[in-house]
This record gives C-alpha cells, sequence and structure tokens, in this order.
C-alpha cells in the first residue's frame, strides 16, 4: 500500500530527480497507495560506501551546506505541496550510518552530521505540505542492535539533532551480507531501539532470492530453512513482517527492490532477487504484501 521512491538532486540522465519523482508519485497516488521519499542527498546511489555531495553544492563550509540542505529540502517539498501530493514518509538520507554529504558529513565529525539531519528536518516542518509527512533516520545493519543505539546515543548526544526532529527509525536488513544477520537479532535491535526511544520503526529495506547458487557469505543459520525460490521469497518476508508486527512501534516494510528489471542481483552475490520476472509480472513472492 506504499511506494518507497529514491530522490537524487542532479542525476546525468534525469531519472530520480525532482520531475521523475512527481510523476511517478502521482501515479502511485491515482493507485490509492502512499509515497515514501527517500532523499539521496546526492546526485548518484547513496549508501554506507558511497555519500556524495552533489557536484553543483557549495560544500565550502558546513554552515553553507547545512542551508544548501534546507532550502533544497524545503524546495522539494513545497513543489510536492503545489502538486498537491502529500508524502506519508521522508527519510533525510539513504543508510547513513557513515554520515551523508562526505566528506564534510562524515563520521570525522558527527556535529556536522547531526546538524545537516537537523537542517533537513526543519524545512520539512517550515514546508507548505498539508500534511506533514513522518520524518525518518535511515541505518544499514538493523540486525545489529550495538551499532543501532551507539549511532542514535551518539548523534542525539551532538546537540544540534533533537529527538523530536524524527518520527522513524528505517533500518536495512540483508541476509547475505553477514551470517549474524540473524531473524532473532533482528527482531531484539527493533526491540531494543523501541523501548529505547519510542520511535516508530521500519524495515526500509530487505530482500531475499529467487536465485542464489554460489552466495558470497553463509546465510543466518536461523533462516536457512527458507528456500532460494519465490516461494523462499515469500516466507521471508513473511517471516520479517511477523517481526516489525510484534514490535511496538512497528510501521511496516518495504522490499528493495522488486522490479529493477535489468539488476536482479540487486548488487547482492546472488543471481536473482526480483518480485518479478523477467518480462515484468509478478511472482508468487509478491503474494506476501496480500498477507502482511
Amino acid at each position: 500500500n506504499s511506494v518507497r521512491q529514491r530522490v537524487w538532486v542532479n542525476p546525468a540522465d534525469g531519472n530520480y530527480n525532482l520531475d521523475y519523482n512527481v510523476k511517478l508519485s502521482k501515479r502511485v497516488a491515482n493507485q490509492g497507495m502512499s509515497v515514501y521519499l527517500d532523499f539521496h542527498y546526492s546526485d548518484t546511489w547513496a549508501d554506507p560506501s558511497h555519500q556524495t555531495t552533489p557536484a553543483k553544492w557549495d560544500d565550502s563550509t558546513i554552515g553553507q551546506l547545512k542551508w544548501t540542505v534546507y532550502n533544497y529540502t524545503l524546495a522539494v517539498c513545497n513543489r510536492y505541496a503545489a502538486e498537491g501530493i502529500n508524502p506519508a514518509i521522508i527519510s533525510i538520507g539513504n543508510e547513513i550510518r557513515a554520515g551523508l554529504l562526505w566528506p564534510l558529513g562524515g563520521t570525522s565529525s558527527y556535529y556536522n552530521i547531526a546538524d545537516l539531519l537537523h537542517s533537513a528536518s526543519s524545512a520539512i516542518k517550515d514546508s507548505k505540505l498539508s500534511k506533514k509527512p513522518q520524518i525518518m533516520i535511515h541505518l544499514d545493519n538493523g540486525w545489529d542492535s550495538g551499532t543501532q543505539l551507539w549511532w542514535y546515543k551518539n548523534i542525539l548526544a551532538q546537540g544540534p539533532l533533537k529527538s523530536t526532529d524524527f518520527d522513524m527509525m528505517g533500518v536495512s536488513y540483508y541476509p547475505f551480507y553477514n551470517e549474524k544477520a540473524y531473524l532473532g537479532s533482528l527482531k531484539y535491535s527493533l526491540q531494543q531501539l523501541a523501548a529505547t526511544y519510542g520511535k516508530q520503526l521500519v524495515v526500509a529495506e530487505t530482500n531475499w532470492p529467487a536465485k542464489c547458487s554460489k552466495p558470497a557469505y553463509k546465510f543466518p543459520s536461523d533462516a536457512t530453512y527458507i528456500p532460494f525460490s519465490s516461494a523462499g521469497q515469500e516466507e521471508w518476508i513473511e517471516a520479517v513482517g511477523q517481526i516489525v508486527a510484534g514490535i511496538k512501534g512497528g510501521a511496516g516494510l518495504y522490499y528493495w527492490e522488486p522490479a529493477f528489471l535489468g539488476n536482479a542481483g540487486l548488487g547482492s552475490s546472488c543471481e536473482d532477487n526480483l518480485l518479478v520476472d523477467g518480462n515484468g509480472k509478478a511472482t508468487v513472492g509478491m503474494s506476501a504484501f496480500k498477507n502482511i
């Protein structure tokens, strides 16, 4: 019932820029679904290994950069308001455990990270959106409770970012990058975040392979009962969904990415993680969303 859209600032081919996303959001709204905007604050992919500041942004000082973040975020939100679209969720950064808008927003200065996030949040709250979206902070390795708790404790201790600046904690949770990414660990991590901060919790990214003949890493032992197949994808989504539903504040999950034709491996060592076949037709795994 919701679509997560990545927003890039000035991509070379125009894909995922503001105009692209407005058009897509109108299609989403026309289908009765909500919109979740994922601000990458980059011209391209942002993730734990890549957080490149947009080429045309002035990052000569942190003061200039945070105002650029504010003005850009405000402009995007006001464009959505003018188009009559109210996003349900806006994520201020994508997988920002290692910071955002490098180098100034890197982990050499958690104060800078907090400052940038506060600016982004303030812009959303100051925007003309008639119904303010839930503001999310999104980190990777959602199964690692120690990292999650340390990151939020550290970032909130800096001063600029307040707990009231965000409503949701989003996590990425993938089974094929670390054999310690247990389902049980995800549950424990979300429980700890819920008990400590009382925020809404979302698994913002997860997936399971329909085919994985040579995984680069062992899969977590408490998920080995799930086959690498479309039926297995359905089992995985339902298992993760049950965990989120059982957490106080658990708000939902998003699959990354169900229909990226031409990129079925989605950056993993598995051949196919999509929920559609080569022609874009939904497979059995997609039916999990009817049951969670």
